[in-house]
């Protein structure tokens, strides 16, 4: 293994379709991306330079303060909300279900396969005021309450795609965990039933450290997939009421291709960009520096 990795055109035979495909697919775009924040203009009516006039713009503007403001907000609630809820479907799987656990699994993991427009159409139906009460609203009516009008506040449409998106993926997040739980030794976790570990002391002291380095990479995946929503925050809220909803992809797009202001648009991006590698290494390091504790 040594010889083949020490061999220079070994790994460039191993690695370089890899990188050539991921610089023609990630690399160039992001380039070219960042050369359009430096540009005023669009398609039709040509570019012109206009050197860091979008970056002062994009400090002054309320619009993308209240996006990053709800980008953020949003990513930390369902980022935990997924995690969290994979990881308690994970050890239900593991500890209780067994093999029983293929029904369940099945329940769980299908609104992942379900198409993002077939979801958002299931809330919109599930929580709507008019012109039929949904099954919300019909039920707080047989308890005496008055309808609510879920989509007409910033607030209360917040908690709504909140709850649709972490029932949307905490399948797919349970199957993750689950994966790195089945890799931890009966032995083990034998052993520490022996000295007296079970139910949360087990999780606790031995489960929890065992699986945290999957439980990392999920938190990872999780909060960079959640600050970069867009296609289930079209189909639920679209942005409204008004901009309450509306996360910095969204912004960007139509800053993009509603108003064709390409350049404004690629700085939104830049700055998700960056966004998104800060909080990852930010992860990154507070789970290396737990994993060298533990």
């Amino acid at each position: 293994m040594h010889r083949v990795l020490g061999d220079r055109r070994a790994v460039a035979i191993l690695l370089g379709p890899a990188l050539l495909v991921y610089t023609l697919i990630m690399l160039v775009p992001m380039a070219w991306s960042f050369g359009y924040s430096f540009t005023k203009g669009n398609s039709i009516d040509g570019f012109t330079g206009n050197g860091v006039a979008n970056f002062t713009r994009l400090l002054d503007d309320p619009a993308v303060h209240h996006a990053l403001w709800f980008t953020l907000k949003y990513a930390a609630v369902v980022t935990v909300g997924q995690v969290v809820a994979g990881y308690l479907l994970a050890l239900l799987y593991v500890f209780f279900l067994k093999r029983a656990s293929a029904l369940i699994r099945t329940l769980v993991f299908f609104p992942v396969v379900l198409p993002t427009v077939a979801v958002g159409l299931l809330f919109k139906n599930f929580f709507q005021v008019a012109p039929n009460p949904g099954p919300v609203n019909s039920l707080l009516n047989a308890v005496g309450l008055d309808s609510i009008d879920f989509f007409g506040s910033s607030g209360s449409a917040f908690w709504v795609l909140i709850v649709m998106d972490i029932w949307r993926s905490m399948g797919f997040y349970a199957v993750l965990l689950f994966a790195g739980l089945v890799d931890i030794p009966e032995e083990t976790l034998e052993s520490a039933r022996l000295d007296g570990a079970t139910g949360l002391r087990l999780v606790r002291h031995i489960v929890l450290p065992l699986s945290l380095p999957v439980l990392m990479s999920s938190l990872i995946f999780s909060i960079n997939g959640t600050l970069k929503v867009f296609d289930s925050i079209v189909a639920l809220t679209n942005g409204g009421p008004g901009d309450g909803t509306t996360p910095l992809t969204l912004y960007m797009f139509q800053t993009s291709f509603t108003y064709s202001e390409y350049g404004y648009g690629s700085t939104i991006a830049l700055l998700l960009t960056v966004v998104c590698l800060l909080v990852s290494l930010v992860v990154y390091r507070v789970s290396r520096r737990d994993l060298t504790e533990g």
